[in-house]
């Protein structure tokens, strides 16, 4: 070993399916310095998430880790046993999962959860964990952290459950720390806070960082060291500054090219006078929260929101983790009633519909989900997850609508062999992507999109923004468009609506509000955005 905390020397791994065994990561070297942060980039599918899960030992059970070495502090870890894993799991590795809608137990508390790897490895006493838990979840950047530690992650929004998994993977101060898309659920201020933390530790604790990232901007504002990967291969690796600036590889240049900037309004303008098609009034959503002290206490998730979205527009709904934008669009759907308030769609009141008329709406209102794991059917093929929707509508017959799924896979840059496989099979941005697919499949006329793009690296991000752009010039489709990610809203978005504590605190066209914010939380989401500085103008290519 030389001074290298990770070593990882000819990685090779590969994944049975249904055709046949393929390769989906090979020759793989990695080195990671003490106090180091190292990101690897590169777009879904390009084996990242794979290099970092065989560091663990936690590939799937059809993974397999055909050859190479993983050295970390002088054990081979390709070659460790179970046992030995596991004692290195959370105590000197700590991973932060992709997906947080996976990696929690639903039938658990979160307090539990985070407690589970203090009490594993002797870092608390049941008597003090809960305080222990409380600290760490402050840490983690969540919100009314005691509250949090008794709720369920299904009472969470994907931005708390992703602090849960970081406040897991901090417990123990590890040695390294493995971040897989680790904030990619957050909104840019927490995103912020949550990368201080990450640094602070190379610092003070001299802990290492492996990040997993699609997102450059992230990379150029954090990692010392960047490693580009595009299918299985690390073909470009170096200090952050000399890929940013030179970068030598053709994928790593379209990369950078690809990178939604933060000058310049790229969303197609809109026709004028059009009438509103979606007008929300007064929009209020309580919940109820755990009884403390033997009183029922409840939260105002969204407090008296109003605006309207036009045919042909973009309105993007922007705001930390947990002020109420989700909880918002459920209500515009009818996927969640509201408390009070009123909701029009095509001068229709749909507050209280039922039935068939409920069923119209369905039709005419289609969501992306922000987690398209949760969301796609795992028992279903991806033929079957995208043409499900005409098939329930009665649209087409077999052959027309297999069809029109493959023309959709097409549009979101997928090839026609996804159609045989299964959500468990695809990479998250590649779910992500067939998501896209099926709602898009009705031709609605309005498309909720909640973190459309989280999931994806940059240049899939491009095909994707483009292809909403261009649908929307075609078919004057409006988007209702959440999302933590400001660059892409200033790519896509007609006009801004910013979000917080379940308000509305400013509204306006992109370019105004982007260029002259009013309202101070609105100037601190645009200074909190990542990498800008470094990853704008010409990359060097």
């Amino acid at each position: 070993m030389t001074g290298n905390l990770l070593e990882v020397r000819g990685l090779s791994i590969s994944y049975r399916t249904s055709t046949g065994r393929v390769r989906a990561v090979g020759a793989v070297d990695l080195d990671i310095a003490p106090g180091e942060i190292v990101a690897l980039v590169g777009e879904s599918g390009s084996g990242k998430s794979s290099t970092a899960h065989a560091i663990t030992g936690l590939l799937p059970a059809a993974g397999h880790l055909d050859e190479g070495r993983i050295q970390f502090g002088g054990r081979d870890l390709a070659r460790a046993g179970d046992r030995e894993l596991r004692a290195i799991r959370g105590a000197q590795i700590g991973l932060i999962p992709q997906d947080p809608g996976v990696s929690l137990n639903p039938v658990q508390r979160i307090g539990t959860q985070v407690a589970e790897v203090l009490l594993i490895h002797g870092l608390a006493t049941r008597r003090s964990a809960p305080e222990a838990v409380v600290d760490l979840l402050e840490r983690a950047g969540m919100p009314d952290p005691k509250t949090r530690a008794d709720q369920y992650p299904h009472e969470l929004s994907g931005g708390m459950r992703q602090r849960a998994l970081i406040a897991i993977a901090i417990a123990a101060n590890p040695a390294l720390i493995i971040a897989d898309e680790p904030t990619s659920a957050l909104d840019v201020t927490v995103q912020r806070r949550i990368l201080d933390h990450i640094t602070n530790l190379t610092r003070t604790l001299g802990t290492a960082v492996l990040l997993v990232t699609h997102d450059l901007g992230v990379a150029a504002d954090r990692a010392q060291r960047i490693a580009v990967m595009s299918r299985g291969r690390i073909v470009e690796s170096g200090p952050t500054r000399e890929i940013l600036d030179n970068p030598r590889d053709p994928y790593t240049q379209q990369l950078l090219r690809n990178v939604p900037g933060r000058s310049g309004v790229r969303a197609r303008p809109r026709e004028s006078g059009t009438e509103p098609l979606v007008a929300v009034e007064n929009l209020v959503k309580e919940f109820p929260l755990p009884r403390a002290n033997g009183r029922a206490k409840t939260v105002r998730a969204v407090d008296g929101v109003s605006f309207s979205l036009h045919r042909g527009e973009t309105l993007a709904l922007v705001g930390e983790s947990g002020s109420g934008k989700s909880t918002t669009a459920r209500m515009i759907l009818r996927l969640a009633p509201p408390t009070s308030g009123r909701i029009v769609f095509d001068d229709d009141d749909v507050t209280a519909v039922k039935g068939a008329r409920l069923r119209a709406l369905r039709r005419r209102a289609q969501v992306i989900y922000q987690n398209p794991y949760e969301s796609l059917d795992p028992r279903f093929s991806i033929q079957d997850v995208i043409s499900e929707p005409l098939r329930v509508f009665g649209i087409g017959d077999r052959a027309s609508r297999v069809a029109r799924a493959r023309e959709l896979l097409d549009r979101v840059a997928l090839p026609a062999s996804t159609l045989g496989r299964r959500p468990a099979e695809l990479s998250g941005g590649q779910r992500q992507r067939v998501a896209i697919a099926r709602a898009l499949a009705l031709s609605p006329e309005l498309v909720v999109c909640d973190e459309p793009v989280s999931a994806l690296d940059v240049s899939v991000q491009a095909q994707i923004l483009d292809l909403f752009a261009e649908l929307q010039a075609e078919t004057g489709v409006a988007y209702l468009f959440i999302s933590h990610d400001l660059a892409v809203v200033r790519r896509i978005a007609h006009r801004v609506a910013v979000m917080r504590q379940g308000r509305i605190v400013e509204i306006g066209t992109t370019e105004k509000l982007f260029d002259e914010p009013t309202h101070e939380y609105t100037r601190e989401l645009l200074a909190a955005i990542p990498g800008a500085d470094r990853v704008d103008g010409d990359s060097g290519a």
